[in-house]
């Protein structure tokens, strides 16, 4: 019999790019126990040195990730995420273009080193790369599936579908959980708040309410939450991101509040969902 489900929430290192400001962004350091201070278990971003020797002091977690690697460079990639303590790697493969054939046969040679090496991959549902459709990622992950008997782990960014599909917040889980498998079968997924044109939407107004874009956003995760437990529940955890990207990725926009103090407020929305549904 399983334990307790656990949530371990990590920040994306992303979200505090130009944080303060542009012209005063706070240094690695600061931002990493900004992190720790803020109640998160661990840090998301690549592997770098520099990183990983603040994480060991500072004791967080860490999440690896890599974007649109070249295929020879699969093991190596993996080895460094491992080597930095990555307990879950997410990976963006490919491009917008790439025949679904080839992004089978990717993954396949992807998530082949990432048993070698035992290693916790998932591949991301994103815009501009080979998943960039429910189409080509269902396609991607059912002939994976037929290849080698498994289910691929998958990080499913549904913000990203939601824009392809055009949806109203009425829709999100009757059109995005379609494939509870591929959700139940990871254990990490990104909680960017969301609308079925903005991949990206407000959490607060600038007076610390939420908006009513947020609030619209908040059933689904709990449809979501409710729907990885009902599952394997890989490792007993789930990863959470609650991602927020700056004003420079353009996922942010000048006029909106602080993505990094947006990304408080969604994270403290989101353990109330996870309190609600594990009791």
């Amino acid at each position: 019999m399983l334990s307790s489900p656990r949530i371990v929430f990590i920040a994306n290192l992303w979200t505090l790019m130009e944080h303060p400001s542009p012209t005063a962004e706070w240094s690695l350091e600061k931002k990493i126990q900004a992190v720790k201070d803020a109640g998160f278990d661990g840090v998301n971003w690549f592997a770098e040195p520099a990183t990983t020797a603040l994480l060991q002091k500072s004791g967080l977690k860490f999440s690896g990730m890599f974007n649109f690697p070249r295929e020879e460079d699969f093991a190596a990639l993996i080895r460094a995420q491992m080597d930095a303590g990555a307990e879950t790697i997410n990976v963006q493969l490919g491009q917008h273009d790439t025949p679904v054939e080839e992004a089978i046969r990717l993954t396949l040679k992807l998530m082949a080193e990432a048993e070698k090496q035992n290693a916790n991959v998932h591949l991301e549902t994103h815009r501009g790369t080979c998943t960039e459709t429910p189409e080509k990622a269902f396609a991607i992950a059912d002939a994976y599936r037929q290849a080698t008997g498994k289910v691929l782990r998958m990080n499913l960014d549904f913000s990203h579908i939601a824009v392809v599909k055009h949806l109203a917040p009425a829709e999100f889980s009757k059109r995005l959980l379609t494939r509870p498998d591929l959700l139940q079968n990871g254990n990490l997924i990104h909680c960017r708040p969301f609308n079925g044109h903005h991949c990206q939407v407000p959490v607060t107004d600038g007076h610390g309410n939420l908006t009513r874009e947020m609030r619209d956003y908040l059933p689904f995760v709990e449809d979501v939450f409710r729907c990885w437990l009902a599952g394997p529940r890989p490792h007993n955890e789930l990863w959470v991101v609650p991602e927020l990207g700056p004003v420079s990725s353009g996922y942010g926009i000048s006029t909106w509040p602080s993505p990094w103090e947006d990304c408080l407020i969604a994270k403290r929305e989101l353990e109330k969902i996870w309190n609600k549904v594990t009791v």
